[in-house]
């Protein structure tokens, strides 16, 4: 098997890792990589932290594993390898009639990876996470293949979902698809004015995709002031397609300097009229916004970005509140915030989904924004919230036992998974995630 050493980083370009990679491009060159020098899988590196990043070891890059095994058009039923790009599944069958039933904020993650951080999608309300959506994973292990199912090897199963890759390599999964009217969205947007109506607007929605962006600038009467935008998919006359953008360079630090920032949030709350506006857009445009503009991490500069990502509980609404007012307060804040409701569902033991409210939102890396962070990480666990580990990349090992009441438990299934320890990465090591048992 080739390997070849190189660095790479997550999504944020906060951290970053130099070991040995192979590409696998067949399921026997797979198992050969792994006899060589077993090593966690990783995908597009879409993760914002140090989730996929192993420095100094060995990783296994999935990404020419992602051919289509099979799909079965009366059940919905897709089999697919797992270094295939969830929006590429979208693309592929949405005119047929169906979508992965839940897909993130990037049409770039793997399967693996949506399965690995048991992803939630806009419609989490509803649909709950990737993982409920899974009929069967086909992992690798030891030099070894077993098929592990809600019914079969159900206690693996649920170690893997949102397990980051701890109990084995993902090669394929048979996925669920969810029917849908076809490969358009009509996407109704509404400004709210505050963060009580925000929280109403989302609890009231029926709409099957919800979400919100947040001014996460505004203070006092206008905090957590943003845009709903509700959508259903349908047929119709395809939009014109829109030009791709990239961001060719390292944006320079004034670029999203608090007055900045202040001024661009103003201008896109202004842009939906009072009334509101529902539009018609190719469904990657609702679903993955950001990708049609490539590597638009950059943005944020050469140190790159960390987002934080919570979720709290629904009593503890007004500790959300509270971070809303410290994050604006601070003017640390950049454009990219989002608040979104959750309903109950999740499917694995470290999974983060859980009924509440989620807040993220997204800082230029530095010392002061780490400060706040982790204020708000303590703020979190103190209402019983989480954090989105496929986005930290600062979280204190103390808090994570109090967020995932399962910890002990999946730490024991990937220990006896993986009792050498060779599918740990940067993060499992910084947050003691396998010493938990």
């Amino acid at each position: 098997m080739l390997w070849k050493t190189l660095t790479y980083t997550g999504w944020g370009r906060v951290a970053e890792a130099t070991g040995p990679v192979a590409r696998p491009e067949r399921v026997s060159s797979l198992a050969a990589a792994l006899a060589d020098d077993a090593g966690p899988a990783i995908g597009n590196c879409r993760s914002y932290g140090d989730a996929c990043l192993n420095d100094g070891r060995s990783a296994i890059k999935m990404v020419r594993l992602d051919r289509m095994v099979g799909f079965d058009p009366e059940t919905g039923i897709l089999e697919v390898e797992a270094g295939m790009p969830v929006g590429e599944i979208a693309k592929i069958f949405a005119p047929q009639g169906w979508l992965p039933a839940v897909m993130p904020g990037t049409g770039f993650a793997t399967v693996g990876g949506c399965i690995a951080n048991d992803v939630h999608g806009k419609n989490h309300h509803g649909a709950g996470s990737f993982g409920q959506h899974v009929a069967e994973i086909t992992l690798m292990n030891g030099g070894k293949t077993q098929k592990v199912g809600p019914k079969k090897n159900a206690a693996l199963f649920k170690a893997t979902i949102g397990g980051l890759g701890q109990t084995g390599v993902i090669v394929s999964a048979k996925l669920q698809l969810l029917a849908c009217k076809g490969d358009l969205m009509t996407v109704t947007e509404r400004r709210i004015d505050g963060f009580d109506e925000f929280v109403e607007a989302l609890d009231g929605s029926e709409a099957t995709y919800t979400v919100g962006w947040i001014d996460a600038t505004a203070k006092g009467d206008a905090l957590g002031r943003g845009i709903l935008e509700e959508g259903e998919t349908g047929y119709g006359l395809v939009p014109a397609k829109k030009k791709s953008k990239s961001i060719p360079f390292n944006a320079p630090r004034f670029a999203l300097s608090t007055p900045v920032v202040k001024m661009f949030n103003t201008a896109y709350f202004r842009r939906v009229p009072e009334s509101g506006r529902t539009s018609v857009k190719p469904i990657q445009d609702f679903f993955f916004p950001l990708d049609a503009i490539h590597d638009w991490n950059k943005l944020y500069g050469k140190h790159g970005f960390i987002q934080f990502q919570c979720v709290v509980p629904p009593a503890q609404l007004d500790a959300l509140k509270r971070m809303l007012e410290k994050i604006a307060h601070s003017g640390l804040a950049s454009p990219l915030a989002v608040l979104k409701s959750m309903g109950s569902g999740s499917a694995g033991l470290m999974s983060f989904p859980m009924e509440g409210y989620t807040l993220a939102v997204d800082f230029r890396a530095g010392d002061k924004a780490t400060k706040l962070i982790g204020q708000l990480e303590a703020m979190t666990a103190e209402a019983g919230g989480r954090v989105y580990l496929a986005k930290d990349a600062t979280l204190q090992a103390k808090h994570l036992p109090s967020m995932y009441p399962n910890l002990a438990k999946f730490a024991a299934a990937a220990n006896k998974a993986d009792p050498e320890g060779h599918y740990e990465t940067d993060l499992t090591r910084r947050l003691k995630i396998r010493s938990a048992s």
